[in-house]
């Protein structure tokens, strides 16, 4: 059974698909057996044929240069761009804890080093009906998984990284670093946004990406340290 870590963003299009795919593509590029999974995906756009394309998990995909069915990266694949318990809801496909759990196991041990995307920010509803109530967070924490944070580098990053670090700590759920996205180098904005969440939280900043950056710039046993 191979080692696993969640990835999460402090919102919506900070960029999170985009450095999960520079992640797991460091991993392969070092000749380790990096994976990737995401639990439910909305906002797939239909193929000619009428098939759900999940967009994001096919970008990793190929980003990492991945040989790998669509079927085992995704659970669930919903064609309204909206968060996954109302898509779910729309489609009267609601999230099922116990098949996610077994896709993610399965990927689990056909990878050394599973990389997991959420969806959304760390509080994202996957289900709410008359059933069960489950958060983003809630399949977290029962999937015994440390979180990696993805953040926007600009304005109004500390408010969001700092309440993401503190909501996580809330449900002891571990802190493994945080990845700033969007960067300027020497912006002195940014620099200090990095600075601040540091002291504020106690959480490193562990990778600067910036636009168009085809690879993630970090130490490969840092990185590989992160995954229990």
């Amino acid at each position: 059974m191979g080692k696993a870590l969640f990835i999460t963003g402090t919102g919506t299009d900070v960029g999170k698909t985009y450095v999960t795919g520079l992640i797991v593509r460091k991993l392969r590029q070092a000749g380790l057996n990096g994976g990737y999974y995401k639990a439910a995906l909305s906002g797939a756009i239909c193929d000619k044929d009428g098939v759900l394309q999940p967009g994001d998990a096919l970008y990793v995909r190929r980003v990492a240069e991945m040989d790998e069915s669509v079927e085992n990266l995704v659970t669930y694949v919903y064609p309204e761009a909206v968060s996954p318990h109302l898509a779910a809801k729309m489609n009267h496909r609601p999230i099922d804890f116990d098949r996610v759990k077994s896709d993610f196991e399965r990927a689990k041990s056909r990878y050394d080093y599973l990389t997991m995307e959420g969806s959304g920010g760390i509080i994202c509803p996957l289900r709410w009906d008359n059933q069960q109530h489950m958060l983003l967070d809630d399949l977290v924490k029962r999937l015994h998984l440390g979180v990696l944070i993805v953040a926007d580098a600009g304005l109004g990053t500390i408010n969001s990284t700092v309440l993401t670090i503190e909501h996580l700590r809330a449900r002891e759920i571990p802190v493994r670093g945080i990845i700033f996205n969007k960067y300027i180098p020497r912006d002195i904005m940014q620099d200090n946004n990095a600075s601040m969440i540091e002291e504020m939280t106690g959480v490193k900043l562990l990778a600067y990406v910036k636009k168009g950056d085809t690879e993630l710039d970090i130490d490969i046993d840092m990185l590989k340290n992160l995954y229990a």
